[in-house]
């Protein structure tokens, strides 16, 4: 049997589709799973997992729930690549800009410069035989908001494997996912991705997956506009605004739905065809980038299974 629901949890919507027996089961498990992550990773609730290694900075180390150690020592991984942008120890920016949130500003100078003495990912401790997390100095604060939505949808893909749901597909606000068949005759998902520069419902081009992720970060998802200008949410860990660039967008299709938000964060900023040679040369992973000038390239691996609908 066939059956969807749709969540609001995470600050977004989530959309949960199965194939199973027992559908109203499956997706009542899915949503208290949903209810239990966001708990455990939210940087935007003082009372999660979280949020209480952000209150022992520079105090002691915190004993977390092994979910949350995997995540936050990924986040540190690609977090200290130079070449990276991304950082899991963004938070203090995050929390001073608030972009997407009723009280969002742009912070002074002074304010940025203060935030950018907390960043620095080599400051984060992890104890792998006691799974403690130890922030070195006190301020610092993280965020995985970058990879949460990724780890999360793997985490309930696996539990819908354990569970045999034979078809499903997961859209936490974006982060899609997808399992088994889809109802299509080549048994492929058709995922669409929208133009940056449109309507929310405008769709640009359709990608064919099965048993892949498709996510997609881009500077329309969220925004603050002070004195005429926009702020787009993509903040740039070096020198606390946002990030300068020509990419509107970059989507990712990968096996692992978490490689998928690392390398949209990590690629975002980049200069096109960098990111587009970075693309060609990692296994597993193809990219479709959007530019502000509305162009569109992708990475050779999608030659086949990409379909321009607007450009």
């Amino acid at each position: 049997m066939q059956q969807s629901q749709t969540i609001y949890l995470m600050g977004t919507v989530i959309d949960v589709f199965v194939d199973h027996e027992e559908p109203e089961k499956i997706l009542e498990e899915v949503h208290q799973q949903l209810i239990t992550y966001e708990q455990r990773f939210s940087a935007n609730d003082s009372t999660s997992e979280l949020m209480a290694v952000n209150q022992q900075a520079g105090q002691k180390p915190v004993s977390v729930h092994p979910e949350l150690y995997q995540l936050i020592a990924l986040g540190k991984k690609h977090s200290c690549d130079p070449a990276s942008h991304l950082n899991v120890t963004i938070g203090p920016l995050v929390q001073t800009w608030r972009i997407g949130f009723k009280d969002a500003r742009v912070p002074s100078e002074k304010e940025i410069k203060a935030c950018l003495k907390k960043i620095n990912p080599e400051k984060i401790h992890l104890n792998p035989l006691k799974q403690t997390v130890f922030l070195e100095e006190e301020g610092m604060k993280l965020d995985l908001g970058a990879l949460a939505k990724g780890y999360i949808a793997d985490l309930l893909i696996a539990y819908l494997k354990e569970v045999h749901v034979t078809s499903a597909l997961i859209n936490l606000g974006g982060n899609i996912v997808t399992l088994g068949p889809s109802t299509h005759q080549n048994k492929k998902w058709r995922i669409g991705i929208r133009n940056p520069q449109k309507s929310r419902e405008t769709i640009s081009l359709l990608v064919e997956v099965a048993n892949q992720s498709v996510v997609t970060s881009g500077i329309y998802e969220r925004s603050l506009t002070e004195a005429g200008r926009v702020y787009h949410h993509l903040l740039d860990p070096t020198t606390g605004y946002p990030l300068e660039t020509e990419m509107a967008s970059i989507t990712i299709i990968s096996d692992v739905s978490v490689d998928g938000e690392i390398w949209t964060t990590r690629l975002f900023g980049y200069p096109i065809p960098e990111a587009l040679e970075i693309l060609n040369q990692l296994d597993g992973i193809e990219g479709v980038i959007i530019t502000q000038d509305q162009q569109i390239l992708y990475s050779s691996g999608l030659t086949d299974t990409l379909h321009i609908i607007h450009s």
